[in-house]
């Protein structure tokens, strides 16, 4: 006898895709009709893609794979398939018109809505548990391009964009930062496939724990008023400070400051996501693995390790771990930290002392993700997913580093403790910041 999904399970997986949608329907809004073709960031496709690879993917995945249903329009179910890694391959050369039109992608994005929304409500699902499994991760994964696309748009000119109102933090001053005692102990990484084998992405089994000494990390973030020091101290001119492949990036881009920052009549600006504002001294800086590379260098410390991370964030003083920093209380946007779409920029630090961890770590999640000095590599017994093959494994290659935590365009879903985040060195987009730790390890 076949079993079935539940109809909980069903109306539950109903609503956080309807929900989901609304997310990134939410960001299509705000774009001006003629921006929808445009290329913010050159590794990148065209926003138009990804108004198609949403729908694409939750087609394939639902209505083809699962159900095994005759394609309903081939050619974009194909063309919309697949983004691009910002590592490999050369830059798309595409142009505006090799696209097809909004008005001929919107109503097949209506019709295969219709086919999701009916085969997640009615459908048999073959081999429910995994069917069940990848109707979840298609909505984490269209949550994951609610940020992807937040910080595509964060490259457009404020122009393109519905305007919209800016919080501005340049006159707090910022919370001082501390160095905190992290005692010797175990950090459990992923999460076991027995307690949890349909519902997390490959990379997060199997569960593996890791003995990780004493060391001391810092209490807050790296702000923008610590990072302005490297900058006026020549850090972006010490080669010292630098790799041999970050210093070639370096160089080759020109970089100089934060991708996010710009100099106008003498003063730094930060690029907000509706426009620019004068630089917020207290809120995280966001910059790329090799900038945090040699900020840590340049501080005597290094970036910790994805198991140091985890004994910060999660740390209890008598030995356990908690689900949260803060502890068993399921996360609250906007109580508990910066994330969630709780705001659309980034917030002072400290703002949130009711996410603090166990040990006085403020901010492990929320604000933006936290570079790690860990290689992107799979867990004791990683298996890759049955229905999405490639999703980690194409990434386990030494050019990719771990980063964990959230920032302000995370879904809370993803503030889960195994759940693992990662991007290459030299990509300078992600909402991404850091902090040191102290262990007599080079950076």
């Amino acid at each position: 006898m076949r079993r079935e999904p539940p109809r909980e399970l069903r109306a539950a997986l109903a609503a956080d895709l309807q929900a989901a949608r609304r997310e990134t329907d939410a960001l299509f809004d705000r774009l001006t009709p003629e921006a929808l073709f445009a290329r913010p960031i050159a590794e990148r496709h065209r926003l138009v893609f990804y108004l198609g690879h949403l729908e694409a993917f939750d087609w394939n995945l639902i209505v083809r794979d699962c159900l095994h249903a005759p394609s309903r329009r081939e050619d974009f179910e194909r063309l919309f398939a697949f983004g691009i890694d910002p590592v490999h391959g050369d830059l798309p050369r595409d142009t505006a018109r090799d696209w097809p039109a909004a008005s001929a992608i919107r109503p097949w994005i209506a019709a295969a809505r219709v086919d999701v929304d009916e085969a997640l409500a009615t459908a048999p699902l073959t081999g429910w548990l995994t069917g069940a499994w990848a109707a979840r991760l298609a909505v984490e994964h269209r949550l994951m391009h609610a940020e992807t696309l937040s910080y595509l748009l964060h490259r457009l000119a404020s122009s393109s964009l519905v305007p919209q109102p800016i919080a501005r933090h340049d006159a707090v001053t910022p919370a001082p930062s501390a160095w905190i005692d992290v005692p010797a102990g175990r950090a459990t990484l992923g999460v076991a496939r027995a307690e949890n084998p349909y519902g997390v992405w490959d990379n997060e089994h199997d569960e593996h724990a890791v003995d990780v000494p004493a060391f001391r990390v810092q209490s807050h973030k790296v702000t923008n008023a610590d990072w302005l020091a490297f900058v006026e101290a020549g850090g972006y001119r010490d080669d010292a400070l630098w790799t041999d492949d970050d210093r070639a990036w370096r160089e080759r881009e020109n970089v100089t400051h934060p991708a996010f920052w710009s100099r106008r009549d003498g003063r730094w600006r930060w690029r907000a996501l509706f426009g620019e504002v004068p630089l917020a001294p207290a809120t995280p800086v966001y910059v790329s693995h090799a900038e945090a590379r040699a900020y840590a260098r340049w501080r005597g410390a290094s970036l910790p390790t994805e198991a140091q991370w985890h004994r910060a964030a999660y740390a209890t003083s008598d030995g356990r771990e908690s689900p949260f920093p803060w502890g068993s209380a399921p996360p609250v946007p906007g109580l508990h930290g910066n994330f969630g779409f709780a705001h659309v920029d980034p917030t002072p630090v400290g703002a949130h002392p009711a996410g603090r961890s166990a040990l006085g770590v403020d901010e492990m999640l929320g604000n933006g993700w936290e570079w790690t000095r860990s290689p992107f590599a799979p867990l004791p017994g990683f298996t890759p997913l049955p229905f999405y093959q490639t999703y980690s494994a194409g990434f386990f290659d030494d050019r990719h580093f771990v980063l964990k935590g959230a920032s302000p365009r995370t879904a809370t879903a993803f503030l889960r403790r195994s759940f693992r985040n990662w991007f290459q060195p030299h990509y300078p987009h992600v909402y991404a910041t850091l902090r040191c730790v102290d262990d007599g390890s080079p950076a």
